[in-house]
């Protein structure tokens, strides 16, 4: 199969302005929303260290939710491809970002720690390898340049 490219089109609308715009640092909200046609709006902000509501998205939480998303739809995948039934997938990703004293910054790593139930005690090895591969597909994590660590946790479903 050759290459193909898939393209993704949102819009992020600014909805911060409070009378003055960006007239001062602290004159405006960093509030806006993030919209694709047919799927509902996303609220964001910045984060609280820079004057953002915590209640909102910010980007940083973002970025750690399409890595952890993005490891989640392909190990799923590359289950049900080796015959490993998952019946339950919590993760409860972190990611570390280091600011320089100019304000620029840039992540330094995320930590996917899914927590996998399997539905049978054969399939525990093979569901723990499969980490690897997914990791390796994802496309999120091959376009990113810090390292995304993955420390999976594999349990038995017993009630099945």
């Amino acid at each position: 199969m050759g290459q193909r490219e898939h393209s993704y089109a949102l819009t992020v609308r600014w909805t911060g302005n409070q009378g003055t715009g960006t007239s001062s640092y602290r004159s405006y909200s960093r509030e806006h929303e993030i919209s694709a046609e047919g799927k509902p709006v996303l609220t964001g902000s910045a984060d609280p260290a820079f004057r953002g509501d915590p209640a909102q998205w910010n980007p940083e939480d973002l970025l750690v939710a399409a890595l952890s998303e993005c490891h989640l739809l392909w190990y799923l995948a590359l289950c049900a491809q080796a015959g490993v039934v998952v019946t339950d997938y919590v993760d409860a990703a972190s990611g570390t970002m280091a600011q320089q004293a100019d304000g620029a910054g840039q992540f330094t790593e995320v930590v996917l720690r899914p927590t996998v139930t399997v539905a049978d005690a054969a399939m525990v090895e093979k569901a723990a390898e499969l980490h690897g591969p997914a990791h390796e597909k994802c496309f999120i994590a091959r376009s990113v340049n810090f390292p995304v660590k993955h420390e999976p946790t594999i349990l038995c479903d017993t009630a099945a």
